[in-house]
């Protein structure tokens, strides 16, 4: 982008542009550099967007994977409970029990985390801060 481009609206009667056609020129420099910048930004989010989407994608199938062969284990666990000689039916609540175990710790836990997490506080100060003094305010001074 030439910096020195006129915008084309025309010099005064020495051949020096107006402050007039110099702000209009900085104008449209600047949106054209704001412009610039965020068909940049657009390009590399693109970019890392679809690296993620695969990424994503792959996890997805691996997760899929290890969800069927942790069935298939829970059903060799039932098996050779029954091969042990426990009966059948017994040998499928163990196993149903002990998920169901896992599973009640896992959400406790869980719930005990997302009780320990609270707003951001010093953003939601900042920002405040941030808007005070845009209006011309000092929010420390209240």
């Amino acid at each position: 982008m030439d910096l020195n481009k006129s915008t084309g609206t025309g010099t005064t009667d020495g051949g020096e542009r107006t402050i007039g056609q110099l702000v209009a020129d900085i104008s449209n420099q600047m949106s054209g550099l704001v412009k610039a910048e965020i068909e940049l930004a657009k390009a590399e989010v693109k970019a890392d967007v679809t690296k993620g989407g695969i990424g994503a994608g792959l996890l997805a199938g691996a997760a899929f994977f290890a969800l069927i062969a942790f069935i298939l284990l829970c059903f060799a666990l039932a098996y050779g409970l029954v091969a042990a000689g426990l009966a059948q039916w017994a040998a499928f609540l163990v196993v149903t029990g002990v998920l169901l175990v896992l599973a009640a710790v896992l959400a406790l836990v869980g719930r005990g985390r997302l009780q320990q997490v609270s707003a951001p506080k010093r953003t939601i100060d900042t920002a405040k801060d941030s808007v005070e003094a845009i209006k011309g305010h000092d929010r420390t001074r209240a």
